[in-house]
């Protein structure tokens, strides 16, 4: 590792008190060694991983880590602060900062190398020879293993899956792994280690498989069959799933597999004993076929109407923030200006700071300037979701294109399922080694957009921006009975998984509208908000006018409900559904379609996207609104409240004395 630290990236008095302070300290030594190009750039990247998920570890270890197109070498640099930063570990700050630098193409050997440092640190003599040493050189040659460190006890290495086999005598239980995160660096590894270290202490067998950023070598399908059990210790999709269907699994976080893997493995041998067993869909994954971005088998192919969920999910909850920003802003904008300042001349050429108008003015062109991307984030992240970061660019420009041929949001979910098909056929052709580290960075970006934007232009955008006009004007014409039955269908999608996929693609369905706003997509766009606000509502009244019908925390949870359900959070009644759910979802579905009809019977309409009650006066027909909203709850309190008592009747034998000394279920 002597290319990776030297003695110059080494601080044992770092005096930084904050985690970023701390980065740039430690990248300002990278740049003095030529190893980073720009510093701000970076740092900047730096801080997008950390926003992913905190990088600090228990044992007082701080890895802020990244891949980034600013680093011209793999680099590592340590630092030791003698106050302790916080890294957001659950034990406290860290004293041990390792900042990893790696080139956005860095090859396997580097990335094998940064994996080996991440399974040491789980190694406490090695940290306390870290805390101990008193010069930088030899601290650097202690992390490049040139200073003798002592050994893990026994230290048997970690089972990858090219070097495992079934064994013929096998211990008392056999586990295997799989341990990834976002970028594949440090977390893959030091949780594998770390699983593997508590297996050896509890005379388990554990298997991993790290699917880190230098690929990964699948477990032999022998070893797979021959487990008890399994863990998934990750922060990104395990790739193919499949291969583990019909075994106990234990499903977490990546942190989770560094800071208890003992407890991992023991929930994994309890849910052997019971027989638990995994709901791993049959086509997600093949045994020995590749799925997903990699291929996908037949199995795979015969389930695509599930992996297209997944896609599709994946879009639309990396655009819901440019949903609730922009469209919260253009709201407000009207709430001060009124809907003339969608005409107002550009901030930039004419403001006034004492006029309520030019205000009003700027947060509209703010907002809708946020609004701009909700159609290329969406199309971005459906091809990320399916091909990963390479297809981020011909998705983004396919989202684009969609908008320029006025496509709209339809073409938006076409550019990003062509972006992410696009790649995966690219990312199936072999190339030889010397060209692998610049085509995630520049060949399959180039050739992805150069074939997406012929296909949106040439191909699929005319088509689609006649069948999204034709959408539009469907919903402009939608009135009487038909404009009531899409506001039921709408509050049963709204209403049956509570934030899940349907409700997400009815979500999805309304904001689209906004993007070209008529007087029928803001009616839907009511009927949907309307409706996804009665199941928390429903549940917070149903536990305070029958409170024995619910537990304790379900009263309690009733009581946070209220809240949720006013802020359309629809979120907010999935405790109830989760713990009753015969009974608590088809109610709340009847109370959501209730809502929705009759929001679209009365023609109610918003223009804000989100906000609950608190938008009411952007609203058109706001009383009758809150009419719906409040009619819908009723419905779906009444149904939970005689299901539920029904049910508390029966569990009663009648005639049979309960201990309040009433006899229940006695007719006269």
């Amino acid at each position: 590792m002597s290319e990776l630290i030297t003695a110059e990236l080494v601080d044992l008095d770092l005096s930084a008190a904050t985690k970023d302070a701390a980065a740039r300290s430690l990248a300002e030594r990278m740049v003095a060694a030529h190893r980073v190009t720009d510093l701000d750039g970076f740092l900047a990247d730096v801080a997008a991983r950390e926003a992913q998920m905190p990088t600090g570890l228990d044992g007082g270890i701080g890895i802020p880590h990244c891949r980034s197109e600013h680093v011209s070498a793999p680099t590592l640099a340590f630092g030791r602060s003698a106050r302790g930063i916080d890294f957001g570990a659950a034990d406290g700050p860290a004293d041990l900062i390792f900042l990893i630098a790696a080139p956005a193409g860095a090859d396997d050997d580097h990335l094998t190398i940064l994996s080996g440092l991440a399974r040491r640190l789980m190694d406490p003599e090695f940290t306390a020879a870290l805390r101990a040493g008193d010069d930088p050189g030899t601290v650097a040659a202690l992390i490049r293993g040139e200073e003798p460190a002592p050994e893990p006890e026994a230290a048997t290495p970690i089972r990858t899956a090219e070097e495992a086999a079934p064994a013929e005598d096998a211990a008392p239980f056999r586990i295997v792994a799989v341990t990834s995160c976002p970028t594949g660096i440090a977390h893959t590894y030091m949780a594998a280690e770390s699983l593997t270290a508590a297996g050896r202490a509890e005379g388990v067998e554990v298997t991993v498989e790290t699917q880190g950023s230098a690929g990964f070598s699948k477990l032999d399908p022998a070893v797979i069959a021959a487990a008890d059990a399994v863990i998934w210790a990750h922060d990104v999709e395990v790739r193919e799933k499949g291969r583990f269907r019909g075994k106990p699994l234990v499903d977490v976080g990546v942190k989770a597999g560094i800071n208890r893997p003992a407890e991992l493995i023991a929930e994994a041998r309890r849910k052997a004993e019971r027989g638990e067993i995994a709901a791993v869909p049959q086509g997600e994954g093949g045994d020995g076929a590749e799925g997903g971005a990699d291929g996908g088998s037949g199995a795979d192919r015969a389930h695509f109407g599930v992996r297209l969920r997944t896609y599709l999910m994946s879009g639309v909850s990396y655009m819901v923030p440019f949903v609730a920003a922009g469209g919260l802003l253009i709201a407000l904008s009207f709430a001060i200006g009124g809907y003339e300042v969608a005409d107002a001349k550009s901030v930039a050429d004419h403001f006034v700071w004492g006029q309520a108008d030019s205000w009003a003015a700027l947060l509209n062109q703010i907002g809708s300037a946020a609004f701009g991307f909700l159609v290329p984030v969406l199309a971005g992240y459906i091809a990320y979701g399916m091909a990963d970061r390479p297809a981020l660019v011909p998705g983004f420009v396919g989202g684009a294109i969609a908008l320029t041929v006025e496509a709209g949001f339809l073409g938006g979910l076409v550019a990003g399922l062509l972006a992410g098909a696009v790649v995966m056929a690219i990312q199936r052709v072999p190339v030889h080694p010397t060209l692998r580290g610049i085509m995630p960075v520049l060949v399959i970006p180039l050739i992805a957009s150069a074939v997406v934007g012929f296909l949106m232009f040439i191909v699929v955008g005319k088509p689609i921006a006649a069948l999204q006009s034709a959408l539009t004007d469907w919903l402009n014409g939608l009135s009487g009975s038909n404009a009531v039955i899409l506001g039921v269908v709408l509050g049963l999608m709204m209403c049956f998984d509570m934030g899940g996929p349907l409700n997400k693609v009815a979500y999805a369905f309304a904001v689209g509208g906004l993007t070209d706003p008529t007087d029928g997509s803001l009616k839907v766009m009511a009927a949907v908000m309307a409706a996804g606000m009665v199941p928390p509502l429903a549940l917070a009244l149903a536990t305070a006018v029958r409170k024995k019908l619910f537990t304790k925390t379900e009263r309690e949870n009733g009581r946070a409900a209220w809240v949720l359900g006013a802020s359309f959070i629809t979120e907010g009644a999935i405790p109830f559904a989760a713990a009753d759910p015969l009974r608590v979802i088809p109610s709340v579905m009847a109370g959501g379609a209730v809502t929705g009809a009759l929001s679209m019977a009365f023609g109610c309409t918003l223009r804000a996207p989100h906000g609950g009650v608190f938008v009411v006066p952007l609203i058109g027909e706001p009383f009758l609104y809150l009419l719906a909203i409040g009619a819908g709850t009723l419905v779906a309190t009444a149904l939970v409240v005689l299901l539920k008592g029904a049910r508390r009747t029966a569990a009663v034998p009648a005639g049979e004395v309960t201990a309040a000394g009433a006899r229940v279920g006695v007719t006269a």
